[in-house]
């Protein structure tokens, strides 16, 4: 019997789930889950997750006591949200789960350093070690100093909206777990800038995943990369080997359900022999590459603002579910 194209896949790559689903993920069997702030924004209107932002929202509520303002249990219940799907995740994974720090804090290396600090504190509270957890940050120099403090004290990460060989480069200096390049975002920039289509290994994305790939691997970096946001499967088939990718729930059925022979096309020992310059990335060069890099620092700025607006939008669904909570529960004896 012939082996699927993700079957095959998950003999050279670990699998990851990119949703804040949990039905999608008990149906996808990942080894990891990773989410972000417009993943959890969709996740929690759905109804099948209704229980869980109820029970979070009344936690904040009971934590701050009946007479908090409601922005200050919103805040809180948008800071234990995200905490409370990894941890139903983590139910139905072997692996690790990646929580993101609010984009808004993008710039600010000490603010994102507390709030990592913060996520890690309520999971260990709730009997979840850190070794199961990637703290999800954006790939700014801030970012990245953060994660290098962070990584120094056992709190692993993930650093995310990665587009350029100078981001890459200097989180594999700064010792990062993880790093999650963007392919589907970069197609999109260069579809946009040229008007053209790109195609399996002529696809923008794939090319700086692979760049990325070799680089790490050719010089022995332990940092990991994990392909991220996807377009189509094609792109998934030419990054065969990537230490992780992270697909979509609709991709990994379209992978499931294709059978054919699937060709390893990144290999850690192929790297290695590779003649590939090596970079020195301070933070002068970091922000001038960055500034040259018209796509990178394009689709940074872009996604930060993203995600800062899922982030927004998300506050505003907590506060009105909050609302309708406190005109359904009955009010003390006495009160008017």
């Amino acid at each position: 019997m012939a082996k699927t194209l993700l079957a095959q896949l998950r003999t050279m790559t670990t699998v990851v789930a990119d949703t804040g689903d949990i039905e999608a993920i008990e149906k996808a069997k990942p080894q990891d889950a990773t989410t972000n702030p417009s993943l959890l924004t969709t996740a929690a209107q759905m109804p099948a997750y209704s229980k869980i932002v109820d029970d979070v929202l009344l936690d904040a509520k009971k934590q701050l006591g009946d007479d908090a303002a409601d922005d200050k249990v919103t805040k809180l219940a948008f800071e234990n949200l995200a905490v409370a799907f990894g941890k139903k995740i983590l139910q139905i994974i072997p692996g690790r789960v990646s929580t993101e720090v609010d984009a808004r804090l993008s710039f600010d290396t000490e603010k994102t350093m507390e709030q990592a600090r913060s996520i890690i504190k309520k999971y260990e509270s709730a009997g979840v070690s850190r070794q199961r957890i990637l703290i999800k940050i954006a790939s700014t120099w801030a970012g990245i100093k953060a994660a290098e403090k962070l990584e120094k004290e056992g709190i692993h990460c993930n650093l995310t909206l990665l587009f350029g060989i100078h981001q890459a480069v200097a989180c594999a200096e700064a010792g990062v777990t993880l790093v999650s390049p963007f392919v589907g975002r970069i197609l999109d920039w260069y579809r946009k800038d040229t008007g053209k289509d790109y195609q399996g290994a002529d696809d923008p994305g794939v090319q700086s995943v692979t760049k990325i790939y070799n680089y790490f691997k050719k010089y022995g970096y332990k940092t990991q990369v994990m392909g991220a946001s996807f377009r189509n499967s094609g792109e998934i088939i030419e990054l065969a080997g990537c230490d992780l990718l992270t697909i979509s729930p609709h991709l990994l059925e379209e992978l499931d359900k294709t059978e054919g022979t699937l060709e390893r096309k990144l290999d850690p020992e192929k790297a290695k022999s590779m003649q590939i310059e090596k970079l020195n990335i301070d933070e002068a060069t970091f922000e001038k590459m960055h500034a040259a890099d018209r796509m990178a620092h394009d689709k940074l700025s872009e996604g930060i603002e993203g995600f800062s607006k899922a982030l927004v939008q998300l506050e505003q669904l907590l506060a009105k579910r909050l609302s309708e909570l406190e005109a359904q529960s009955p009010k003390p004896v006495g009160a008017r």
